[in-house]
């Protein structure tokens, strides 16, 4: 079963990190998130759930604003080519529906499937925006905090600049 919002919020309590969270109508593209979320101050995230060829699972983090050329994340991270992940497959995998997809949802990958991927200009910023395990939300905490929640759940993620598929 799932964590739910209150089960992330408690883990996250467990560890003594700070976090504020603001619920707001659903959200599916990062427009509509703006519309709701522009005036929090920090960075403002969106997540890409791929899929390699052989069956490894990414979750790529980054600022809202970043393009990403897929093919050549792939190839940057020697990785066999990428697909975007099935809805059911992030279900299974991260227990959250698309729409929803958040670097916080990696306390559901209870078999440590995903290989998770950050910008480090997200990480730049003091604070960043996700959303809580469900698109009707969004929680504040610090870039250092998502990085010691990552290392609690045995996470070591590829921190790189995604302006370098923009170059490839």
């Amino acid at each position: 079963m799932p964590k739910s919002r209150a089960d992330l919020a408690a883990f996250l309590d467990s560890l003594g990190i700070a976090h504020s969270t603001i619920d707001h109508p659903p959200v599916f593209t990062v427009e509509e998130a703006q519309a709701h979320t522009h005036h929090l101050p920090g960075g403002h995230t969106k997540n890409l759930f791929l899929e390699d060829k052989t069956g490894g699972i990414w979750l790529v983090t980054c600022l809202d604003a970043q393009p990403v050329k897929v093919n050549a994340l792939a190839r940057l991270l020697q990785a066999p080519r990428f697909s975007f992940g099935k809805p059911d497959r992030l279900l299974e995998v991260l227990g959250v529906e698309p729409g929803s997809v958040t670097a916080l949802a990696l306390i559901n990958d209870t078999e440590r499937r995903v290989r998770p991927v950050l910008d480090t200009k997200l990480l730049a910023h003091e604070l960043v925006n996700c959303h809580p395990l469900t698109n009707t939300a969004t929680t504040t905490l610090k870039a250092t905090d998502l990085l010691r929640f990552m290392a609690a759940l045995g996470y070591q993620p590829i921190q790189l600049d995604l302006d370098q598929t923009l170059a490839a």
